[in-house]
């Protein structure tokens, strides 16, 4: 009889803890960026939805960014991560800012969420195009950074190199002020638009974008097909009349090479039927689509998010 009680008692806890949600089932981390940034905030939004639809426990933790989501992945730290995807393509091929660790690809692609786009900046009236960058002061990031690596191959596609310019190497915000206070001519930021840094730039100073497209375009993305072209809306940026065409890399949702494909399929579901839902929270959600999460991306997409968008009359190729 006890045997029997304590069994019935057993039971009864099991079905209590389901009813609470203690039997859930994938448990996955996502690494995304630092707390201010919008990798953090909007992963924050993607694993909330992934949690109560897709039946993986997210939980979203703050990190230094792509390279770093990608390391946490081969590490098993990490089974999601928000990266750039021209980093992505870096740590693919072991090039550039992966040179030193070699080739991962320990990961697979979700899906492309928004673009990054690659925003020259200037007070500067002389500065018409990259190529008017020539002898100037000019801000490219941390080396070995992203931006770094962006700005480095805009340079080669207008014809010029780092040894043209009087190249600086700062943060976005840091770059912001060196321009107010005329120590740099220009400063390449790279995120999505509109970005805080030049937005208060453009609302208390006479700044604006220079454009990135016509031949320069065109040679970048030749050499280097994870680019693609972008609009950014006129009125983005205080002052800013028209749209300014440039070029974007993509922020992209990756994912542990080793997931289940279940479970990956259910999680790029949560995200691409719920577009609408997480538009209202995060306005980055806006670019969303079928078409942006599947092209441009040269590194292999995971079978499970391809099985979805092959339901969505989207092929993608998987390894």
């Amino acid at each position: 009889m006890k045997r029997i009680m304590s069994m019935a008692l057993v039971l009864m806890l099991v079905v209590m803890l389901a009813a609470c949600g203690g039997t859930a089932g994938t448990k996955m981390t996502m690494g995304t960026g630092g707390t201010s940034g919008t990798y953090y905030g909007y992963g924050g939004v993607l694993g909330q939805y992934i949690s109560n639809n897709a039946g993986v426990a997210v939980n979203v933790v703050s990190t230094d960014g792509s390279k770093a989501n990608i390391q946490g992945i081969a590490a098993g730290n990490y089974q999601l991560g928000t990266v750039q995807s021209d980093v992505m393509a870096y740590a693919w091929e072991g090039t550039r800012s992966f040179e030193t660790e070699g080739k991962v690809d320990s990961f697979r692609v979700v899906a492309g969420l928004y673009a990054e786009s690659v925003q020259l900046v200037t007070m500067d009236p002389a500065i018409k195009s990259v190529k008017d960058l020539k002898g100037k002061a000019v801000s490219i990031g941390a080396p070995g950074s992203g931006v770094y690596f962006n700005a480095v191959d805009v340079l080669t596609a207008a014809g010029l190199s780092e040894s043209d310019i009087k190249a600086q190497y700062q943060s976005f915000a840091d770059s912001a002020d060196a321009l107010k206070d005329g120590k740099i001519d220009a400063a390449f930021i790279v995120a999505g638009a509109p970005t805080p840094a030049i937005t208060e730039l453009c609302t208390t100073n006479e700044a604006y974008l220079v454009p990135i497209d016509g031949d320069i375009a065109d040679k970048l993305m030749a050499s280097c097909p994870f680019y693609t072209t972008y609009s950014i809306p006129a009125g983005t940026y205080a002052g800013q009349a028209e749209d300014v065409t440039t070029v974007t890399v993509k922020a992209t949702l990756i994912v542990d090479a080793n997931a289940s494909e279940d479970d990956v399929y259910k999680l790029t579901a949560a995200i691409f039927d719920n577009i609408d839902a997480i538009t209202t929270e995060n306005a980055k959600g806006a670019e969303l689509s079928i078409e942006n999460a599947t092209s441009g991306m040269t590194v292999p997409f995971h079978k499970g998010a391809a099985k979805y968008f092959a339901e969505k009359g989207a092929t993608v190729a998987t390894e």
